[in-house]
């Protein structure tokens, strides 16, 4: 292998870890403002609630004083009735006890729904006081984790950062290192990733074959093979391939180069 790319193999690991722990931590202030607007949330439909029930409250409260006029007016009424001289004046006035008595059984009426709809909101209300309590746990508890594993990843990055740093400049030194870097950078850029095993005579990145030829000389560990002159890529995606002996199947042989040629010519 040649020595930049094992060099440069150990940089792509230090490189997706700390791309992993810079993504944790812009994700987790994003994850407790999602929370807080969860509870928020919950409150708010708590507050629905309680506000409907308070609207039912002042709608019986209402309609209680409004049935405690009427009966005095139909006792009034009666009164006059039991003093009244004339049919008319009779008519009159039963006329409107009756009408009083109709609002009466009609508030009655609205009174027991109202009731009625007032359990079913109490009910509710239990419900979103769960809501609210388990919300606000929730978002306490990720609150405090979030700060501890953002935390715990600066440091850890702080880590990264420095090995990345100074295996970078390690790489700079060799002869080839400021070309080798350079490709990394640009493969990595356009990929996300610059280095690619070769395993089983497939790149593992973009799983395409690799031709022969190529295969055998990853597979070659000599100081003057061409994977230990050269940084040799993927034909497909472009990535820089490397071969580790001790990954690969134990009882996979060499592809011989000749294979394909000689089965076209015994074909014809």
């Amino acid at each position: 292998m040649h020595t930049d790319l094992a060099k440069l193999v150990v940089l792509q690991v230090h490189d997706i870890e700390a791309k992993r722990l810079r993504d944790e931590i812009a994700a987790l202030p994003k994850l407790v403002a999602a929370l807080e607007t969860k509870a928020a949330a919950t409150v708010g439909q708590r507050a629905v609630v309680l506000d409907l029930i308070a609207k039912d409250e002042a709608l019986r409260r209402r309609l209680e004083s409004d049935i405690a006029d009427l009966r005095l007016k139909v006792e009034r009424t009666q009164k006059k009735i039991d003093v009244a001289t004339t049919a008319v004046q009779v008519n009159a006035f039963e006329h409107e006890a009756t009408f009083a008595r109709a609002e009466i059984n009609r508030m009655e009426d609205e009174e027991l729904e109202s009731m009625e709809r007032g359990e079913a909101l109490e009910a509710q209300r239990g419900l979103a006081d769960e809501a609210v309590a388990e919300a606000a746990k929730t978002l306490e508890r990720e609150r405090d984790r979030a700060a501890e594993t953002i935390a715990r990843d600066r440091t850890l990055l702080a880590e990264v950062d420095r090995k990345r740093i100074a295996l970078r400049k390690e790489i700079a030194q060799s002869e080839t290192g400021e070309a080798s870097l350079s490709t990394y950078d640009r493969i990595s850029r356009g990929k996300g990733t610059a280095v690619s095993e070769a395993l089983n005579q497939k790149c593992t990145a973009c799983q395409m074959m690799i031709r022969p030829q190529r295969w055998n000389d990853l597979r070659d560990n000599s100081a003057d093979s061409e994977s230990a002159l050269t940084l040799m890529t993927c034909e497909n995606c472009g990535r820089m391939l490397y071969y580790d002996p001790a990954r690969d199947s134990p009882d996979r042989k060499l592809v011989p180069v000749e294979s394909i040629a000689a089965s076209i010519v015994r074909s014809l």
